[in-house]
């Protein structure tokens, strides 16, 4: 073997000890008569020393090194004179009695270093050199827990882990496909699975009654920090369970994985309906790390001659605690906030609870002092407080006045990294209304069971009729999600039908899963939690990419192997496709 030891294992009881160590050179200095070189391996640093005077040939050597030579050393353990206790082997150091070049290296286009000079396209670019870099491993040696502790724990409670296919059949529901051309099949082609939602039904059906597997995923969509074309969920299914039995196991399963790979002992998760996350926070993933909760100011504002709440369908504000003493240049920073095309509001409008209990606000000319402290009352506000108002049609305003909540926690420090507020939210809508095709889609997936109450409204009033579905929200980011199944044949023929699908086409694109039902499906119901958002919300990182050790950037494409490309002509023949216009 070419090492006895790793670089980060030696300390003060390994003194005499003679060791043989392998890695990468960190740095080197030079001091005249030594000469000191930090070499790196995955598991920590150990700091060599070359003596000039005892090895002239052997120093000179150690001189010529260059960052990312991949060297060999042996020698023997001595104490450090000037000790380092930022790192477990800063006691000691490595009298260097021998050395070997196993590689020469080029310089690096940016610092491996914790604190790197290279920004994100380099980055990617040489990935296989920023993977060497403490935070990139450690985040990768962060996701290699997690996927053995939820292994762990999945097993103990009776689940199989079972592999489905890669090339499986497109679909027409949710996001696009990547699409794969069949060679032996001329003219028709697979897709890679968006999830293994109908394998895994067909799994209870065969009488595997607890199934996961960390599998990957590809969905052929527009990409954002939380978002790869390719990703990783944890997927499960269970049989003859219904929606309280899936929230409270794999509710233990997140407080397990926060206690063995977090330390953070989890409360009991709270549970919250659609319906009131969207009038309380105007997003069905609330960050509830902090308050700041809608109220709805209709009863108060109406009627009192200001044309922007009087046409208004909602009037509705959130009150910034201890804010009252915004400057008129922070107040204008949050109007631009608003009117901004991502969030596409028309304005805001502010009122001050002055610490000496006057109430000022950008809108005095329509409303008296004394129904300003009306709205105050409402908002259950102390002196020194602002209120943000925002009008217009219930569902936009809602979201506009959510992203300046998220804002307004980001300013105050309320969006803290290292605190976790996880939520269940639950009673979704079954479907959603797409105006663009006039026909209803289903807001999770065509299987999804609706509310056994709810059923007899699916003719009458399908808007209003609600899904046994229910995501897991940590932070504001939806971690996971699922639902109880259709496991009935002629009520899932009924939701095709309310999905605009005509019998022949359900058949030709779920004949498989319906007729398997026929043949005894069990009652059953699944989950599937985002593994790189779940590893990135551990790692206190925005983006999902520093948790993943290939990922794409923006535009979906690796830089680093050049990918997606063209390919030849003769290959295209051989997949008999065309590309001539």
């Amino acid at each position: 073997m070419h090492r006895t030891h790793t670089c980060g294992e030696l300390n003060i009881g390994d003194l005499s000890t003679t060791v043989t160590l392998a890695g990468w050179v960190q740095k080197s200095r030079d001091l005249g008569g030594m000469t000191f070189i930090d070499i790196r391996d995955r598991y920590g640093i150990t700091q060599l020393v070359f003596n000039m005077e005892e090895n002239r040939e052997l120093c000179e050597q150690a001189r010529e090194l260059g960052r990312e030579y991949v060297i060999k050393v042996e020698g023997t353990v001595v104490e450090r004179s000037n000790k380092n206790p930022k790192i477990p082997t800063g006691e000691v150091e490595i009298k260097v009695s021998a050395l070997e070049i196993l590689n020469a290296a080029k310089l690096p286009p940016f610092l491996i270093e914790d604190e790197t000079d290279g920004g994100d396209d380099l980055r990617m670019k040489y990935r296989y050199l920023d993977l060497r870099r403490n935070p990139v491993r450690n985040n990768l040696i962060l996701r290699h827990k997690t996927a053995q502790e939820i292994r762990k724990y999945l097993d103990s409670q009776n689940f199989l882990e079972v592999e489905t296919p890669v090339l499986i059949k497109s679909t027409p529901e949710g996001a696009r496909d990547f699409v794969v051309p069949s060679r032996m099949n001329p003219g028709e082609f697979y897709a890679l699975p968006q999830s293994p939602q109908t394998f895994k039904q067909l799994l209870m059906v065969s009488g595997f009654d607890r199934y996961f597997q960390i599998v990957k995923c590809f969905r052929d969509e527009d990409l954002r920090a939380d978002r790869q074309p390719e990703f990783t969920q944890i997927d499960c299914e269970m049989s003859f369970i219904e929606q309280e039995d899936i929230l409270n196991l794999f509710e233990g399963l997140i407080r397990h994985l926060f206690k063995s790979v977090k330390g953070v002992t989890l409360d009991s998760v709270p549970r919250m309906p659609y319906a009131d996350a969207m009038r309380f926070y105007g997003s069905d993933k609330p960050d509830t790390r902090f308050g700041m909760k809608f109220v709805e100011l209709n009863d108060l504002v109406k009627g009192h001659n200001f044309p922007v709440f009087d046409a208004a369908e909602l009037v509705v504000g959130i009150n910034a605690s201890g804010c009252a003493e915004y400057t008129r240049k922070q107040l204008d920073e949050l109007t631009n906030f608003v009117k901004r095309p991502q969030v596409g509001a028309t304005g805001l409008v502010y009122c001050r609870y002055n610490a000496d209990g006057t109430i000022k606000s950008s809108v005095d000319k329509f409303y008296t002092e004394e129904q300003l402290k009306a709205w105050a009352d409402a908002f259950g506000a102390q002196p020194g407080d602002l209120f943000l108002i925002m009008a217009g049609p219930t569902d936009k305003v809602r979201k506009q006045l959510n992203e300046l909540r998220l804002e307004m926690g980001s300013r105050l420090g309320l969006r803290d990294k290292n605190k976790f507020s996880p939520l269940w939210v639950i009673d979704f809508p079954l479907l959603e209304w797409d105006e663009e095709a006039a026909r209803y889609h289903a807001m999770h997936h065509p299987f999804t069971s609706p509310k056994p109450e709810d059923i007899a409204l699916l003719d009458s009033k399908p808007g209003e009729v609600r899904a046994n579905a229910y995501d897991l929200v940590i932070n504001g980011t939806e971690i996971g999600g699922g639902s109880i199944r259709i496991h009935d044949s002629e009520l899932q023929s009924l939701m095709f039908k309310h999905l605009g699908f005509s019998e022949e086409e359900a058949q030709k694109q779920f004949g498989f899963l319906i007729n398997a039902f026929e043949y005894g499906a069990p009652p059953h119901g699944g989950i599937a939690f985002g593994f790189d958002r779940l590893v990135s919300i551990f790692a206190g990182l925005d983006s999902i990419r520093d948790v993943i050790a290939f990922p794409k950037n923006n535009s979906g494409r690796d830089t680093m192997i050049d990918s997606p490309s063209e390919i030849s002509a003769d290959q295209l023949k051989e997949l008999s496709i065309n590309t001539t216009v």
